[in-house]
């Protein structure tokens, strides 16, 4: 195995959402995300099946707008504080740009998921969903 070795990922699906520019989006969801479409390829519909309203989950996103050279980074965009490597961070700018958001599924409607406190920006490529299990179930 080489640093530089590839993987391929392919998108599911895309976020539909009033957010549509980074500047104005929240840095988390739980801090003013407003409730989102997650909008699903056909492909995937079966794998949607079990997916229900009032169920948390992991949304794995590929943040297609970031800077994938940025390896440091001053938190929160706040200048005084100290500059930070990326992997100690949120920040959406980074080698490998995957978002990772714990959202709650309000509705299920075919395809179309709607989902709360969602950062991400409308039009960003949904890579994955994984629910989020009870504590006695991670170990």
């Amino acid at each position: 195995m080489t640093a530089n070795q590839q993987y391929q990922v392919r998108a599911i699906g895309w976020v539909e959402s009033p957010l549509t520019d980074r500047a104005g989006a929240p840095k988390q969801g739980d801090e003013g995300g407003p409730d989102a479409w997650l909008e699903f390829d056909p492909a995937v519909e079966r794998g949607l099946r079990d997916l229900a309203a009032g169920q948390e989950v992991l949304l794995l996103t590929w943040l297609d707008r970031a800077d994938r050279e940025v390896l440091a980074v001053h938190p929160r965009g706040d200048l005084s504080r100290p500059e930070t490597g990326v992997f100690a961070t949120r920040s959406p700018d980074r080698p490998n740009p995957i978002g990772l958001h714990r959202v709650t599924i309000l509705a299920v409607d075919g395809l179309r998921i709607r989902v709360s406190d969602l950062e991400a920006i409308d039009g960003t490529p949904i890579l994955d969903v994984k629910p989020v299990l009870p504590r006695s179930a991670e170990r």
